[in-house]
C-alpha cells in the first residue's frame, strides 16, 4: 500500500510539472540578423559637399515584440573627399576613440506580421545614440518581407546639435548642420 501511494504521488508531481511546463512554455522568438547592410550619409553645405557609406552596419529585429538594435563603427565609414577630412570626422567631430558607434535601438511601433509577404511602412521609436549622447527619435522605415528575408529602407535627418557636435566657425559653411542619412539592410533568420 505504502509503495502505490508513493506511486500515485510521483505520477502527480511528474503531471503537475509537465502540465506547468506546458502553460508556462512560450516559443523562442525568431531573430532576424542583417547580413548585407549599407549606412551613407550626407553632408550638403553651401560650399561643400561631404558624403561617406559603411558596409558595416550590424543590426537584429526580434519578431515577437517587434524590437530592434542597429549599429556601426565610426571608423568604418570611407568615401570622404580626401583622407584629411576623414581624419577629421574621427577625432574632432565624431571623437571616435571615445565614441566609437552610433546605435539605434528601439521598437517597431506598428504591428507586423513578419510570416506574411508583404511591404510595411512603419516607425520605429527608440533611442539614438551618436557621440554619446542618446536622443529619444522616431524613425520612419520600409520593410519588405519576402520568404525568410526581411529588407530594410530608412532616410532620416540627424542634427548635429542633438548630439553636441560642434562645427567651428572656420569651416561653418563646409559641414550642413543637419545629416542626411540612408540605410539599406538585408536581414536573414538568424541559426
Amino acid at each position: 500500500m505504502q509503495k502505490s501511494k508513493w506511486m500515485w504521488v510521483l505520477f502527480c508531481s511528474f503531471a503537475v510539472m509537465v502540465s506547468a511546463g506546458f502553460t508556462f512554455y512560450k516559443p523562442v522568438s525568431q531573430l532576424y540578423r542583417i547580413k548585407e547592410g549599407r549606412i551613407h550619409f550626407k553632408s550638403d553645405a553651401p560650399l561643400e559637399l561631404i558624403e561617406a557609406s559603411s558596409t558595416n552596419l550590424k543590426g537584429l529585429i526580434r519578431a515577437d515584440d517587434q524590437t530592434l538594435a542597429f549599429s556601426v563603427a565610426n571608423t568604418s565609414f570611407e568615401g570622404f573627399n580626401s583622407a584629411l577630412q576623414r581624419e577629421h570626422f574621427n577625432e574632432n567631430y565624431m571623437e571616435s576613440a571615445r565614441f566609437p558607434n552610433c546605435i539605434f535601438s528601439g521598437k517597431i511601433i506598428e504591428p507586423v506580421d513578419f510570416t506574411k509577404d508583404g511591404l510595411y511602412t512603419v516607425r520605429a521609436k527608440g533611442k539614438l545614440s551618436v557621440h554619446g549622447v542618446d536622443v529619444e527619435r522616431i524613425i520612419k522605415s520600409t520593410l519588405t518581407i519576402k520568404g525568410s528575408t526581411i529588407s530594410v529602407q530608412s532616410e532620416f535627418i540627424v542634427p548635429l546639435q542633438d548630439h553636441n557636435i560642434t562645427i567651428p566657425k572656420i569651416v561653418n559653411q563646409k559641414i550642413a548642420e543637419e545629416i542626411n542619412v540612408t540605410i539599406n539592410a538585408t536581414l536573414a533568420p538568424q541559426n
